[in-house]
């Protein structure tokens, strides 16, 4: 009798002991967060806001910096999680990347999906790629946190079945300039809700005239915008300092959103040319910038 007792006290000793370190290892696992954009709601918000339309023929959108600044705004709000990667859900007929939408795709750490577009231009089979997604990273735990920038009520159920799976989803919208544009359920299921304004979106979106469709002037070399990345890089270390370069170096490759549109509004400058919509130059931009201040530190 004292024999069994002492077997089974040795192997409730066991699994506390086993249970103790599966403890302390998923203690020691980052938390990890996950971006998801809904770009319909995206082009159409954040167009009316800044622009004063919804028609995309009649504005840009620099993809790329607002992309970068999500991931930074993101990192400030998950500041002890790591980022899995943006998800980026558009329509395309017959699901054919436009020019567009592969150079979005080629960002790093930038995923683009895409429904279909139907012949009145509206996305369709985009909110279940978006749940698809959800879903399966929260079953598998590649994501704790997930930051959903949307506004349709069909997400409700993409929402409900990520938190079934224990992931927490945070809803981003953009402001709108009269009521709301995000369905009453979807704020409803959601963990958190944040609206970025006007002031977040204005560098990005640019209303679109007869004369800005083309930069003026030559276009520049990646090596001629790379050799300007780098000046500015030599300029702006010596206006911050090395301390300020120690806080920049982590979050490579992005750059602060404030960081980022200094170093674009210099750069045009002094190269007499705009980047806006130069997807390839504004990243030989910011590789300059990079591998000037690497090379310091």
């Amino acid at each position: 009798m004292n024999d069994d007792l002492g077997a089974l006290t040795a192997r409730i000793d066991r699994t506390n002991e086993l249970l103790q370190r599966m403890l302390a290892e998923v203690a020691k696992t980052p938390s990890t967060h996950a971006i998801f954009v809904d770009a319909g709601y995206l082009y159409a918000a954040a167009g009316r806001l800044v622009a004063g339309t919804e028609d995309r023929r009649a504005f840009d959108l620099d993809a790329e910096g607002l992309i970068e600044a999500l991931i930074d705004r993101a990192r400030t709000i998950f500041a002890d999680s790591r980022l899995l990667r943006v998800y980026w859900y558009d329509g395309a007929r017959r699901r054919i990347h436009t020019a567009e939408q592969q150079s979005i795709a080629e960002l790093p750490d930038v995923k683009v999906r895409l429904g279909n577009l139907n012949a009145n231009n509206q996305q369709k089979g985009v909110d279940s790629l978006i749940r698809t997604d959800l879903e399966s990273l929260a079953r598998h735990r590649a994501i704790s946190d997930a930051a959903l920038l949307g506004g349709d009520e069909d997400l409700v159920s993409a929402v409900e079945a990520a938190q079934g799976y224990g992931a927490r989803v945070h809803l981003w919208g953009i402001e709108a300039p009269e009521g709301r544009n995000q369905a009453e359920p979807l704020l409803w299921e959601v963990d958190s809700q944040r609206t970025f304004d006007l002031d977040f979106f204005k560098p990005y979106v640019s209303r679109r005239t007869a004369a800005a469709y083309e930069p003026a002037g030559a276009r520049p070399t990646r090596e001629d915008v790379r050799f300007v990345g780098a000046q500015i890089a030599a300029k702006w270390l010596a206006a911050r300092g090395r301390e300020s370069l120690v806080e920049l170096l982590p979050g490579h490759p992005y750059l602060p959103g404030s960081v980022d549109q200094d170093l674009l509004v210099e750069a045009e400058g002094l190269l007499q040319y705009s980047l806006r919509g130069q997807a390839d130059l504004r990243r030989a931009l910011r590789d300059g910038f990079w591998e000037h201040l690497q090379a310091q530190y």
